[in-house]
C-alpha cells in the first residue's frame, strides 16, 4: 500500500521537464529584462551627464541650432544645439513614410485582392529579396544613383533630406508591405462575400470595406516603418550631406541624429563634453524608440478592440 502512494505522489518524468522548462524560460524572460534594463540605465546615466556632470542647460540642447561642442559663446556655454539633428531625422522619416504608405498599400491591395496568386508569386521573392539587401548597398546606390539625379534636377551638391527620404523609402517599403500584407489577409472573408452581395464592385469593396476594416494594423505597418527610418544610420549618412545644420530646403545638406552619432561617436573621449552630448543624441533615440513602439501598441489595442 504504501509503495502505491509513494508510487503516485512521485512526480513524472513529464512533471520534471515540464517544470525544467518553465525554469529556462522564466531565466530567459529575467535575462531579456536585466539586458533592457541596462541598456537603458547605461544610456541614460550617458546621456544625462552632459546635463548634470557638464551642467548644460536642457531647454538650449532641445532648441539650439549649432551643433559645436568644442566651441564656446561669449557666456561659456558650449554649442550643443541638437534641434538641425532632430529636424532632420524627422523630416526625413515622415517624407520616406508618406512615400512608401501609398506603394506599400498599392503592392498589399495587388497581392492579397486582384492577383494573389500572381502576386505571391512575383511580388512576394521581390520583397523578401529587397529585405536582405545590406544598408550600405542601398547607401552606394542612393551615392551613385539618387544623388546624381538630385543635382541634376534641383541643383546643388544632391545631398540632402530627400535623397536621405528616397534611400529610406526603398528600405522601408518592404516591411510596410509585408505587415500590410498579413493585415489584408486577417479581414475576414465574410467581409467581402458581403460587400459584394449588396451589390458593391471589386472596386468599392477594396476601398469602403477591406481597407477600413484593416485601418489599424495598417497604421502599425506604417508607424513600425517609421522607427526602421528613424534609427537607420549608415544609408543616411551617406546621402544626407552630414551637415549639423538647420534645414534651409528638402535639397541642401543636413544630418541626422543617427548619422551625426556614427560621425562622432569614435572621436571623442569617453566623459568629455563631446562625448557626453553624442550620448545625449543617443538617448533621443532610445526615447524615440519607446515613443514609437507605445504607439504601435495603442493602435494594435484600439484595433483589437
Amino acid at each position: 500500500m504504501d509503495n502505491i502512494r509513494e508510487s503516485l505522489l512521485k512526480q513524472s518524468a513529464a512533471t520534471r521537464k515540464d517544470r525544467f522548462g518553465r525554469y529556462i524560460s522564466l531565466a530567459a524572460l529575467l535575462l531579456i529584462v536585466v539586458v533592457v534594463l541596462s541598456i537603458f540605465w547605461f544610456v541614460a546615466s550617458k546621456g544625462l551627464a552632459t546635463f548634470f556632470a557638464n551642467k548644460v542647460n536642457l531647454w538650449d540642447f532641445l532648441t539650439g541650432t549649432k551643433w559645436a561642442p568644442g566651441q564656446k559663446d561669449a557666456n561659456g556655454h558650449p554649442f550643443v544645439g541638437a534641434t538641425p539633428m532632430i529636424v532632420g531625422s524627422f523630416l526625413v522619416t515622415l517624407i520616406s513614410a508618406l512615400i512608401a504608405t501609398p506603394f506599400a498599400i498599392g503592392t498589399a491591395v495587388f497581392m492579397t485582392e486582384i492577383s494573389p496568386k500572381r502576386g505571391a508569386k512575383i511580388l512576394g521573392p521581390v520583397t523578401e529579396l529587397l529585405v536582405g539587401i545590406p544598408s550600405v548597398v542601398y547607401g552606394f546606390i542612393g551615392l551613385s544613383v539618387i544623388v546624381p539625379v538630385m543635382r541634376h534636377l534641383f541643383g546643388g551638391s544632391g545631398f540632402g533630406i530627400l535623397a536621405g527620404a528616397m534611400v529610406l523609402f526603398v528600405m522601408i517599403l518592404p516591411t510596410v508591405t509585408s505587415m500590410t500584407v498579413d493585415t489584408l489577409k486577417s479581414v475576414p472573408r465574410h467581409y467581402r462575400e458581403s460587400s459584394l452581395a449588396l451589390g458593391a464592385t471589386r472596386w468599392q469593396m477594396i476601398y469602403k470595406v477591406i481597407l477600413r476594416a484593416a485601418t489599424p494594423g495598417i497604421l502599425t505597418a506604417v508607424v513600425f516603418g517609421m522607427a526602421r527610418a528613424f534609427g537607420e544610420a549608415l544609408a543616411v549618412q551617406m546621402v544626407v550631406g552630414n551637415a549639423a545644420l538647420m534645414p534651409q530646403n528638402l535639397t541642401s545638406p543636413a544630418a541626422t541624429l543617427t548619422s551625426v552619432l556614427t560621425q562622432g561617436i569614435g572621436n571623442t573621449v569617453m566623459g568629455s563634453l563631446e562625448n557626453n552630448a553624442l550620448w545625449s543624441l543617443a538617448l533621443i533615440l532610445l526615447l524615440m524608440s519607446l515613443v514609437f513602439n507605445s504607439v504601435i501598441r495603442a493602435i494594435a489595442k484600439k484595433g483589437a478592440m
